[in-house]
């Protein structure tokens, strides 16, 4: 008898809408209906009740941390499992983490996700729509993504956040943005609230809600871009910024790519590492700054920027620099004035990883020349002259010119 070349997976991961059983498939339903253990929230096991009501059937819900729950789940390996989750689990959902802990060994049977369902109500192309979530993360990850005319679907963290939002927006000068709050998408109980940030008065939402966004900003409002070079206004500092023109070119030669990582070595205000983040992709950065007042700084430019993630590490280099994951990518902004710094970074620097390194001072200069004569790389100056008043007419007033070695590990 031939047998089964793909045997049903022990593992079954089914998104559930607000309607519940009904919205079912039939092979969901089986699949639930024949678990040996459920493992979802407590709401979604409810939702589910008239088929877990059998006694041989063990429900788990759902445990913080979630790793707690993902033990669980492999305990329990080779047994037939389900777990349910809300609507779309591999759209921000369950599914993701679960996917990543059992590669190939789950069916995954979704629903219509909350985005689907939202860009239904409102007519909005699903292709068009910027998703962010903040549930179980900073809500200044959205300054990143608010631009005037973007649309933004947010997953929200629980009912507070529409108003948490709504006071954000209208703080950074996005109180004009329209708001629309979806209640329990799908269920009986859906309900729809529409405002504008800053008249947004409305009484308590459900904790489980997704907020639209249509960014409109007041007049004269700076907007910035995602491209590299931001004005040196943008960042608050102390004058330890590396200077827009030339961090431009510092990022194109770091070349940030989607998921990387990258160690920036006195961060000064963190200006490199938050434009590095800001790059498509969700790039990763450590910031690493000695001088507390500017560690602070740098935390608060990159929650007021939309990446408030930026990790910064209080700390002198090389010393701080040992308990951090290898990067992909190196700058080395200051206080280059040896070989020690650079070989400890090229050492803990990944393969076919970056490194970049900006001096202004001749010794700085010499260890850079002594390094690029170790490792190779290349070398450029960097020479910027900007327009400014000289009593009653305008002259070029030259800024330090900044001498860039840049090399790629193989």
């Amino acid at each position: 008898m031939e047998q089964n070349a793909n045997p049903l997976p022990w593992l079954s991961i089914i998104g559930v809408g607000e309607e519940g059983l009904s919205g079912l498939s039939p092979a969901a339903q089986a699949l639930i209906a024949t678990a040996e253990t459920v493992v979802g929230g407590t709401r979604h096991l409810e939702l589910l009740h008239d088929l877990l009501d059998r006694p041989e059937v063990e429900q788990l819900v759902w445990q913080s941390p979630f790793a707690r729950t993902v033990d669980e789940i492999r305990l329990r390996r080779g047994r037939r499992v389900a777990v349910v989750a809300s609507g779309d689990p591999m759209h921000y959902g369950a599914g993701v983490t679960l996917a990543r802990h059992f590669p190939g060994e789950a069916l995954v049977l979704p629903s219509v996700s909350s985005v689907t369902l939202a860009c239904a109500r409102l007519g909005w192309p699903v292709s068009e729509v910027e998703v962010v979530t903040v549930h179980g993360r900073p809500l200044e990850r959205i300054l990143l993504h608010v631009t005037p005319g973007d649309r933004l679907l947010i997953l929200s963290q629980d009912g507070d956040t529409p108003k948490k939002l709504a006071h954000l927006l209208t703080q950074h000068r996005y109180g004009p943005s329209t708001m629309t709050v979806f209640e329990r998408l799908g269920g009986h109980q859906e309900r729809r609230i529409d405002d504008v940030a800053e008249c947004w008065n409305s009484p308590a939402v459900d904790d489980l809600n997704l907020i639209a966004v249509t960014c409109a900003a007041l007049p004269k409002t700076h907007i910035l871009p995602r491209a590299a070079g931001l004005p040196d206004a943008a960042f608050l500092h102390d004058g330890q910024i590396t200077k827009r023109e030339v961090r431009a070119a510092t990022i194109a030669a770091l070349k940030p790519l989607p998921g990387q990582m990258l160690w920036d070595v006195g961060a000064g205000c963190g200006s490199v590492a938050i434009e590095w983040m800001r790059a498509p992709g969700r790039p990763q950065a450590v910031a690493i700054e000695h001088n507390r007042d500017r560690a602070a700084m740098i935390a608060g430019n990159a929650a007021s920027m939309g990446v408030p993630d930026l990790r910064v590490v209080i700390g002198d280099a090389p010393s701080a620099l040992k308990e951090l994951s290898p990067p992909n990518a190196i700058f080395i902004g200051g206080g280059v004035t040896s070989l020690d710094l650079l070989g400890d970074c090229w050492n803990a620097l990944q393969s076919g990883g970056r490194l970049v390194a900006n001096v202004v001072t001749a010794e700085g200069e010499a260890a850079l020349l002594s390094a690029h004569e170790a490792y190779g790389g290349a070398m450029v100056r960097i020479a910027v002259s900007r327009l400014e008043p000289l009593g009653g007419f305008r002259s070029w007033r030259p800024q330090l010119p900044v001498t860039q070695w840049m090399v790629q590990k193989p």
